[in-house]
C-alpha cells in the first residue's frame, strides 16, 4: 500500500470516528428498519422520516425513496445494501462543494476573514488553519478582530502559541478595522503567505455586525484592492438546520466565498452538510472531526458520504 493510500486510510477512519454519532443514528435508523424485512411502502415511508429527521433535507430523502422504490420495491434488502445505497445517493448532493481553497502566490499575504456566530468555533478553527498552513511551510499571521471580547482574544492568544505563529492583537474595544489595517500592513511588510482576521459574531445586532464587517473589507482594499481573499464561514454542526439560516444571514452581511463545518465529532447532525450543499453550493474547503489542532481536514464528498451512513470504507 502507497503513502498516500495509507494517508487516505487514516483520514477515512479518522472521519468515520468523527462522524460516529451522526452515522449511529442514520445507520442504526437503517438497521432497525430494514433487518429481516421487504422494502415495502411501509418501511419507505419509515427511511424517509429518518433521513429528514437527520437533518439531510427533503431533497435527498426523496431521491432516495424513489431510486429505492423503483430498484428494490417489495424485495427483501439488508441495511447494509441501503447504506450503499445512501452513500451513492449522497455523494453527488456534496461532490459541488468539495473545493480546496487554493492560496494564490501572487498574494502576499493571501487574506483570509473569519466569521461566525459566537461559539461556532471560530477561533479554533483559525488556530487549527494556522497550523495546517504551517505544516505546509507558509508563513502565517493571525490577527484577533474581535476585539470586544477580551476571551476571544486570548483564546487566538493561546492557539497562536499551539501553531507556532504570531497574533496581532489591539486595546480591548478598539476598532477591528483598525487592527485588520494594521495586520494586513505588518504581514505584507513581513513577507508573510497569510494572514488570518478573527472578527466579531454577535448576531443579535446585526446592522452593527454588519457595518463592522464591511469596514474591515473597505480598509483591507486599501492596502489590497482584492483582498480579503477568502471569506469563510465557520459553522457548528451542533445547530442542524439553524446552520441554513446563519449561511443567510453572512451571505447576506458580507458575501463568504467558504463554508468550515465545525464540532462534527460532538453531534449526530452532520447530516445537515447534505441539506447545506444542496441549498447553497457554497463551496466546503474544510471540516473540524475532533478538538485535536490537527482535526480540521479536507471535505471529500465520497469519504464523508460512507462515513455519514456508517460504511467501514
Amino acid at each position: 500500500m502507497s503513502e498516500t493510500d495509507e494517508a487516505r486510510r487514516s483520514l477515512f477512519g479518522r472521519l468515520r470516528v468523527g462522524l460516529s454519532r451522526s452515522s449511529a443514528k442514520i445507520g442504526g435508523g437503517i438497521t432497525g428498519i430494514f433487518t429481516k424485512r421487504r422494502l415495502d411502502d411501509e418501511a419507505l415511508h419509515e427511511l424517509e422520516e429518518l433521513l429528514i429527521a437527520s437533518d439531510l433535507g427533503w431533497g435527498l430523502a426523496k431521491e432516495a425513496t424513489t431510486r429505492l422504490r423503483h430498484a428494490k420495491f417489495n424485495q427483501e434488502v439488508s441495511p447494509d445494501e441501503i447504506r450503499e445505497t445512501l452513500a451513492e445517493i449522497i455523494e453527488p448532493f456534496l461532490l459541488p462543494v468539495e473545493q480546496k481553497l487554493t492560496l494564490d502566490p501572487a498574494n502576499k499575504p493571501t487574506v483570509i476573514l473569519v466569521v461566525g456566530a459566537n461559539g461556532s468555533g471560530k477561533t479554533t478553527t483559525i488556530g487549527k488553519l494556522a497550523k495546517l498552513y504551517r505544516d505546509e511551510g507558509k508563513s502565517v499571521v493571525l490577527a484577533a478582530g474581535d476585539t470586544f471580547r477580551a476571551a476571544a482574544v486570548e483564546q487566538l492568544k493561546i492557539w497562536g502559541e499551539r501553531a507556532g505563529v504570531p497574533v496581532m492583537t489591539a486595546p480591548a474595544n478598539s476598532d477591528p478595522a483598525g487592527l485588520a489595517y494594521d495586520a494586513l500592513a505588518a504581514a505584507k511588510k513581513q513577507g508573510a503567505d497569510v494572514l488570518i482576521v478573527d472578527t466579531a459574531g454577535r448576531l443579535h445586532n446585526k446592522t452593527d455586525l454588519m457595518a463592522e464587517l464591511q469596514k474591515i473589507q473597505r480598509v483591507l482594499k486599501k492596502i489590497d484592492p482584492a483582498a480579503p481573499h477568502a471569506v469563510l464561514l465557520v459553522l457548528d454542526a451542533t445547530i442542524g438546520q439553524t446552520a441554513l439560516q446563519h449561511i443567510q444571514t453572512f451571505r447576506d452581511l458580507i458575501g463568504i466565498t467558504g463554508i468550515v463545518m465545525t464540532k462534527l465529532d460532538g453531534s449526530a447532525r452532520g447530516g445537515v452538510m447534505v441539506a447545506l450543499a444542496e441549498m447553497y453550493t457554497i463551496p466546503v474547503p474544510f471540516i473540524g472531526i475532533g478538538e485535536g489542532i490537527d482535526d480540521l481536514r479536507p471535505f471529500e464528498a465520497a469519504s464523508f458520504a460512507r462515513g455519514l451512513v456508517g460504511l467501514e470504507r
